[in-house]
């Protein structure tokens, strides 16, 4: 896989680039603003190379053209971001969007969204062919959306040459983990779901020295040992496949919860001196998923407590490797006071929440399998 660079681009001088980014996103939240900067390295680089880009993205999944996901409003967070003109072409029909090329003097132009083309999601090479005729080379920055078998991550980069674009590359460096990595190693699960988490479990079963568990992944857990959950978030139909977790040594289940309405929302203070004291101790740690409802108030108070303990084991030893994902955990961050939430090196935060996840446990992304 080869990374783009300053010295790849003098090739491409003059030429155009098909840069597939995220923008299935809030842009008015901090995980949105989050994932917008994190493109922006790549997009300063090709701008600075005199190279032109064609901006291609989704955003929701559509099943037919929608106004609230049309990807319009980015061009102008893009101007302001980037500091030059974008052109948004509305129209996905491609003589459409050839002509508008060829009259455009913008050196980037934002594509609507991909996925109000039906080929997209079917992996259509069809479509990925003629998205590769508006360009000359191809830049999947994309992270997040790169564990998808679509046409514009995984079958376009057959039709040109392709690169990883800087945030991809920076992703899969900071997720590549150790055979063994530094112990203690601990593993933070929450969120609604258990079942797209037990890959990393099972991977790294032998490695884990404990997995920290919260919201509905440990209410589904609590409910594979026979305690009623009531109207508690849980999966049910996960419960068979994580019998055998179900009183495994490595696994922390709450020991006190926070309720309201017969429903567990967070984890309860001994829970949450319990969990924090182990972070202290940590060699590594990756986290994906908040202790509860943390929009709610009142029951932010488990998924903050361990952001704090997290930002703080980070900031005593430089030495524990720390990785957080998911978009409700990036967009938790916002609960630490600002002073906090600049955070220190030894902290990646990913773009991904699924692809993260598919990464960590080790299966082969389409998007990035593709580049390769």
């Amino acid at each position: 896989m080869k990374i783009i660079n300053a010295k790849l681009l003098k090739s491409y001088v003059g030429k155009t680039a098909l840069v597939r980014i995220d923008l299935n996103i809030d842009e008015k939240t901090d995980e949105g603003l989050f994932r917008l900067q994190s493109v922006l390295p790549t997009l300063s680089l090709l701008i600075k190379n005199n190279v032109r880009i064609i901006l291609v993205s989704h955003k929701g999944r559509p099943t037919k053209t929608e106004k609230k996901l049309s990807l319009k409003p980015f061009a102008e967070i893009f101007e302001d971001a980037l500091g030059t003109s974008i052109d948004f072409i509305p129209s996905l029909e491609f003589d459409v969007i050839t002509k508008k090329l060829e009259t455009s003097d913008s050196q980037i132009v934002l594509l609507e969204n991909i996925r109000f083309l039906k080929g997209e999601e079917e992996n259509d090479e069809s479509l990925a062919k003629q998205l590769a005729s508006l360009g000359h080379l191809y830049i999947n920055d994309a992270f997040a959306v790169s564990h998808r078998a679509h046409a514009s991550v995984a079958s376009l980069p057959k039709f040109l040459p392709s690169y990883a674009g800087l945030c991809l590359a920076k992703e899969i460096k900071s997720l590549t983990l150790k055979k063994k990595p530094a112990h203690p190693f601990i593993l933070i699960v929450g969120g609604a779901k258990v079942s797209d988490k037990l890959p990393i479990v099972q991977k790294f079963e032998k490695s884990i020295s404990t997995v920290l568990l919260g919201g509905g992944a440990a209410n589904t857990v609590l409910a594979s040992e026979g305690i009623p959950m009531g109207k508690s978030l849980y999966e049910k139909d996960a419960i068979p496949s994580i019998k055998k977790y179900t009183f495994s040594s490595i696994i922390e289940t709450p020991v006190d919860v926070a309720e309201a309405k017969g429903r567990i929302l967070d984890i309860g203070p001994k829970t949450t001196k319990l969990y924090t004291a182990l972070i202290k101790e940590a060699g590594t740690i990756v986290w994906s998923g908040p202790m509860g409802k943390f929009e709610g108030k009142g029951f932010e108070k488990g998924t903050k407590a361990i952001w704090k303990a997290v930002v703080e084991k980070a900031t005593r030893d430089s030495s524990v490797k720390i990785i957080v994902g998911g978009g409700e955990t990036i967009a938790s961050l916002a609960l630490l006071p600002k002073s906090m939430r600049l955070l220190p090196e030894n902290v990646f935060l990913s773009t991904g929440g699924g692809a993260m996840l598919e990464f960590l446990s080790g299966k082969k992304l389409p998007g990035i399998k593709a580049l390769k």
